[in-house]
């Protein structure tokens, strides 16, 4: 197998990945595996800013797992680490707090806000595809790699039928 072969499978395979996980962020399985990016550093160095993670609604939260939730008014959802747990009229509720943030969240975040714990997360993954999310990345990351495939597999389509027509000729001749 030459260079530009091996290179092309690698392109590939990225962008196939790239494409996965675009659908996969995008279009949710309800109480299924949600890929989120992560837009900040109060995770780090355990999880990076611009990671994918990947998060699992489970029944059950411990002290010490990662989860990701929705907090009222933010602009996107928060992955960090349970510190405590309580119930208040017979809810319960998660005591958070960033791995590099000093405080805990102010806010305790209810059961019922919380998508799920995260099974892991990959870094610097999330700028591809929230890049892949704009029409501009879209383009770049996905349509013209597309259309570079569709052209070499119609050139091969195009070489073989060549190939069979010169058989012919030369079987008539």
């Amino acid at each position: 197998m030459n260079f530009l072969k091996i290179i092309y499978y690698i392109v590939f395979t990225f962008i196939l990945s790239i494409v996965l996980l675009l659908i996969v962020s995008t279009f949710p399985i309800s109480g299924n595996i949600k890929v989120m990016i992560v837009q900040s550093g109060s995770m780090e160095p355990t999880i990076k800013t611009g990671s994918i993670v990947v998060v699992k609604p489970m029944n059950d939260y411990k002290i010490g797992e990662i989860i990701t939730f929705n907090i009222k008014g933010a602009e996107y959802p928060i992955t960090h680490r349970i510190e405590d747990i309580g119930v208040i009229e017979g809810k319960k509720y998660y005591i958070t707090r960033g791995d590099a943030n000093e405080e805990r969240d102010q806010t305790e975040t209810r059961e019922s806000d919380v998508f799920g714990k995260s099974l892991f997360s990959v870094s610097y993954l999330g700028y591809a595809v929230d890049f892949a999310k704009k029409p501009i990345g879209f383009i770049l990351i996905i349509g013209i790699p597309a259309i570079i495939i569709i052209a070499d597999e119609i050139k091969k389509i195009y070489d073989e039928i060549k190939k069979k027509k010169n058989k012919i000729r030369s079987e008539n001749d």
